[in-house]
């Protein structure tokens, strides 16, 4: 599903206009993504978090040079989904039978 199918399903559901839906979706992206860019983790209850996971100094083989690199710590987002999520997944007919397809 792609952004602009999720804003014509909310626009659908709500009856908001779908200019109206498009904006709001871009500005709770834009608030994740400089809220992580800030170093701060988001919490939605029932659904999940956003959160910064930190990478370890490491050592990486440049194979075609056969060289060693140096990568520096960092840290990536990350999205960990909530265990009523996590639960609705699993017990979806949808799912298992397209698994089974």
């Amino acid at each position: 599903m792609t952004k602009a199918e999720v804003i014509s399903e909310i626009a659908d559901k709500t009856g908001i206009e779908k200019s109206d839906v498009a904006a709001t979706v871009e500005a709770f992206f834009k608030v994740v993504k400089d809220s992580m860019a800030d170093g701060n983790n988001i919490y939605v209850r029932g659904f999940g978090s956003f959160v910064n996971k930190k990478r370890a100094k490491k050592v990486a083989r440049n194979i075609s040079k056969n060289t060693s690199i140096i990568i520096d710590e960092h840290f990536i987002p990350s999205f960990k989904p909530s265990k009523t999520f996590v639960a609705k997944i699993k017990n979806s007919k949808k799912i298992k039978e397209a698994v089974v397809s």
